[in-house]
């Protein structure tokens, strides 16, 4: 394992035991709202410490780009850290929520985790590597066909700006596929469709943060990842599509005449 995916395991193992730990004592957490359906708890923050604690001590002069933190330091290597992906998910013991740190190296993803502590699932790629689950090189799906696909997508659920537009979308690949989940954790999503669990994966809205790993995982596991219109504007846009090339080619023509002008990269 490169040394710096390694740091990142640690870190993110860290976080994932703050994480188990607090999900037997949800009664008992301090929780704010940042804006409509966005909460943070003093989980994410003390996760987000460890994390950014755990890569500095290790790598002090690189940058981070965490989730409740923010921006901090300067350098060509960034940090994108999102401490707990699924926070209204975890505040309900609803148990679909992950750890996701991802290194950009002067604008590339070049290391990825995406660590689920309830499964311990712990999904690791580097840049012309492979991806794994723990020790399992990961494939994305050979399905040829739209129609005998699963695909993970998730609601809009702060912006509505779009709901039109993605409920459109939804509609017809409702139609057009095998079924569609949305079980709430973006990283966690996307580690799926690398691992074969979904065939693809969209969303509008996403931050870095909750895209930087799991795009990385699908790339190296053989997938293509894209904006809505198949560019790769996704980390600057939030607009993502995911999947299987075959897949992913078909789930851009459905989504293609429903892009409004806000959904274009």
């Amino acid at each position: 394992m490169h040394p710096m995916l390694t740091i990142a395991v640690k870190a993110a193992r860290r976080a994932g035991n703050l994480i188990h730990r607090a999900a037997d004592n949800l009664d008992h957490l301090t929780v704010t709202k940042k804006s409509h359906s966005d909460y943070v708890s003093e989980v994410d923050r003390a996760a987000e410490q460890a994390i950014i604690t755990t890569l500095l001590d290790a790598y002090p002069t690189h940058a981070i780009l965490a989730e409740e933190s923010g921006a901090q330091g300067d350098s060509e290597y960034v940090w994108i850290i999102d401490p707990l992906d699924g926070t209204t998910n975890f505040l309900h013991g609803f148990q679909q929520y992950s750890v996701s740190i991802a290194l950009q190296h002067k604008g590339i993803i070049t290391q990825a985790v995406v660590y689920d502590p309830t499964k311990n699932e712990l999904f690791t790629a580097t840049r012309g590597r492979g991806a794994y689950l723990n020790d399992r090189r990961l494939r994305v799906t050979k399905r040829l066909y739209l129609a005998d696909c699963l695909i993970g997508t998730g609601f809009p659920y702060t912006r509505f700006e779009h709901l039109d537009a993605y409920l459109n979308i939804l509609r017809d690949l409702m139609q057009k596929t095998s079924g569609l989940r949305r079980p709430g954790s973006a990283a966690l999503d996307l580690a799926y469709t690398a691992a074969g669990r979904y065939d693809g994966f969209f969303e509008t809205g996403l931050k870095p943060w909750d895209m930087a790993a799991g795009c990385l995982l699908i790339t190296e596991a053989g997938g293509l990842v894209g904006d809505l219109q198949g560019n790769d504007t996704y980390l600057k846009t939030g607009h993502i599509c995911a999947g299987n090339p075959k897949v992913f080619a078909q789930m851009l023509q459905v989504i293609a005449p429903h892009l409004t002008d806000g959904l274009k990269g």
